[in-house]
């Protein structure tokens, strides 16, 4: 594996200084949502998580989230697809029991759609990241390489010392905070540098708009990343410790 030297650095003096170099040191009981609205890129994530012999993964549905099933889990994970089918598909039902798992101190973790499903800005919203999102009409802008500007915060949590990353896009939301008095603010940790402006979006409205956002949401926390880490093998670290952040482990 090829992993830029900057980043590999950061990634063992931020191990250090919070003491999580080793992945076996804390197992965590990992759910991922697997059903109507979830991509391929469900698989990518769990192949990617494999390496890391402490997250015990299960593949969880809709109707399993609506039967309580969280309670058994540190964290949900909601990855790539739509975010409105992985919403429609959990009904009112299973999105009040990951409100509710959240809100008791579970773990949030959306990777693109997952991130659209976390915002309070669709009938199907999770409600629990203070987020709109921006150019709704174009969210079909595109895919490919985009830059991201990573935010003191997020070189923090995320353990990485370089300014910018590239990090794959497939048109996930551009976030700016909803204002919404009832969730506390996110911080940013990334914001688009660069851009994806096809299918008839405008220019200029991608950049500045936040990449990756995370906030407490009563007793647990949400971690959104737009873009895709988990399909860049060396950006994997990224999404472990967004899941070892959000879990509060």
């Amino acid at each position: 594996m090829k992993i830029n030297i900057v980043r590999w650095i950061g990634l063992i003096v931020f191990g250090i200084s919070i003491g999580v170099v080793s992945a076996d040191e804390k197992s965590l009981k990992v759910a991922i949502y697997h059903g109507a609205g979830a991509s391929k890129s469900v698989t990518i994530l769990e192949k990617a998580l494999q390496k890391y012999s402490n997250l015990k993964i299960t593949m969880v549905g809709a109707e399993d989230i609506a039967k309580g099933c969280l309670k058994d889990f540190d964290i949900i994970i909601h990855p790539g697809g739509s975010g409105g089918g992985q919403g429609k598909a959990l009904g009112e039902k299973g999105r009040e029991e990951e409100r509710k798992f959240v809100r008791n101190g579970g773990g949030y973790l959306g990777i693109c759609a997952g991130a659209y499903l976390a915002t309070c800005d669709y009938e199907w919203s999770l409600n629990i990241l203070d987020a709109k999102v921006i150019d709704k009409k174009h969210w079909a802008r595109g895919y490919g390489p985009v830059e991201v500007s990573i935010t003191a915060e997020g070189k923090k949590i995320l353990g990485i010392m370089v300014d910018k990353e590239t990090i794959y896009y497939h048109q996930g939301p551009l976030l700016a905070p909803a204002e919404n008095p009832a969730i506390v603010d996110y911080k940013i940790l990334g914001t688009f540098a660069s851009e994806i402006a096809k299918n008839g979006a405008s220019e200029g409205v991608m950049k500045g708009t936040t990449a990756i956002a995370a906030a407490p949401f009563e007793k647990g926390r949400v971690f959104c990343f737009s873009p895709h880490p988990e399909r860049t093998e060396e950006l994997v670290e990224q999404v472990y410790r967004a899941i070892i952040w959000a879990s509060g482990k």
